[in-house]
């Protein structure tokens, strides 16, 4: 798959004037996005608990979690999504629960996010 950035700005959720804004590499392969520890530092994150992470290279980590709110840019909403805090100055990540949570989709060959409809059930009730 084609890589691409996107602009990002990254807001503290309890408070709006702390906040940063990155270039994150779109990666569908990672479930969560991820953060370096010091930007997460600068903007106060406080995680509610730990994940285990597993890296494309195969180390394994266990790894702050929390929620930050996310500002796409070409999107207009400001949106709360999960994060795992890695280690100091490593890339800016932009996972797929972060897609899912805008309702968009990758077209790698366009290096662009797609909106795309969202489902909210996948079967239908019957009596």
């Amino acid at each position: 798959m084609g890589m691409f950035k996107k602009k990002v700005k990254v807001t503290n959720s309890k408070e709006s004037s702390l906040w940063f804004e990155g270039e994150f590499w779109v990666d569908t392969g990672a479930l969560y996005s991820y953060i370096p520890e010091n930007l997460a530092n600068m903007i106060h994150f406080e995680p509610i608990s730990t994940r285990d992470v597993f890296f494309a290279d195969g180390k394994t980590s266990k790894c702050l979690f929390g929620t930050l709110n996310f500002e796409i840019e070409g999107f207009e909403e400001s949106i709360p999504c999960p994060v795992v805090i890695g280690a100091k100055n490593t890339p800016l990540l932009l996972g797929a629960t972060t897609l899912e949570n805008f309702a968009v989709e990758v077209d790698p060959t366009q290096k662009k996010l797609i909106p795309i409809q969202t489902l909210i059930c996948g079967f239908t009730a019957t009596r």
